[in-house]
């Protein structure tokens, strides 16, 4: 009686770690990749590069530092905004933008 409660709970844990092994392969997993594709864009950017802000703003970059960055928006050359770099949702480069 004993060998098969003790077969049921290897088969119950064994199906806990089966859950959570395809839990981190369809949820965390894809996050992760997410977040290191969003870091490469934000680290490769320069200044005269085209964006997108996560609010839907196009504008051009025309300074940078380590954490903020100057957006200019529209043709009015006096509308200069800076935001995080963490509100920047896409990223066109300067060549790509020209071509």
């Amino acid at each position: 009686m004993e060998a098969s409660g003790t077969a049921s709970m290897g088969v119950m844990i064994l199906w806990i770690v089966v859950l959570f092994g395809v839990m981190y392969f369809l949820m965390i997993r894809p996050q992760k990749k997410e977040q290191k594709r969003v870091q490469a864009m934000l680290n490769s950017m320069e200044v005269g590069d085209s964006i997108v802000t996560t609010s839907g703003f196009y504008g051009v970059i025309i300074d940078m530092t380590e954490e903020d960055v100057i957006v200019e928006f529209g043709n009015n050359k006096n509308c200069r905004i800076p935001m995080r770099k963490q509100a920047i949702a896409e990223v066109e480069k300067a060549e790509q933008a020209s071509a």
